[in-house]
């Protein structure tokens, strides 16, 4: 009995301890919702994802991430992108109260269709363009040259080959073609008689 006891209590502490762990980032925030909360129309993260991001517009590389929902936690749904890929949400604690999420992460709960909303401005380039001008200074611009470039010459047409007519047989070959009739004509002949003897 003591035993079972002290086996089911390591068996709990391992669960326990290998059980995996979410951490949000600073800055990231929980859209989740509670039951009352969420109205007739919200989304609810698919049980395949162990969290979903929501990001400032629909697209993945252009807004940045705003907040996060984790497994079968739900979020009023506003609306949705024009291609309806992206679902905007609720999301109070964030910047702009609200987020989108893409919509194969979540599955939709409504009573009728999510009207199209407008998508937000994009906000800055993730990466803007600099020109370090000491190495600019290395590879200064090359101007256009004024000089025609070299025409096309065509090459000289292909010369045909000539085929000759093909020569007489010689001598030697008549002999070899006369040389395999008879042998033929003998294979022939001992067939027969092989057939001939054997009855």
């Amino acid at each position: 009995m003591l035993a079972a006891v002290l086996t089911s209590g390591l068996l709990a502490a391992l669960l326990i301890a290998s059980a995996p762990t979410v951490v949000r980032a600073q800055g990231i925030v929980s859209c989740a919702a509670s039951g009352s909360a969420l109205g007739e129309t919200y989304v609810t993260v698919n049980s395949d994802q162990a969290q979903v991001n929501v990001r400032s517009g629909p697209n993945s590389y252009l807004y940045g991430k705003i907040g996060i929902l984790l497994t079968f936690e739900s979020a009023p749904a506003l609306g949705r992108s024009p291609g309806g890929d992206w679902i905007q949400v609720s999301c109070p604690a964030a910047s702009g109260g609200s987020g989108w999420v893409y919509a194969a992460n979540v599955t939709l709960t409504a009573t009728g269709e999510l009207p199209v909303v407008d998508i937000p401005a994009t906000a800055t380039p993730l990466f803007t363009s600099t020109v370090d001008p000491v190495l600019a200074a290395e590879f200064p611009p090359v101007q256009p040259t004024s000089t025609r470039l070299p025409t096309f010459t065509p090459a000289a047409p292909p010369s045909l080959p000539v085929f000759t007519d093909t020569p007489a047989l010689s001598p030697n070959g008549n002999l070899q073609g006369a040389l395999i009739f008879v042998i033929g004509v003998l294979g022939l002949a001992v067939l027969l008689l092989s057939f001939v003897f054997k009855r």
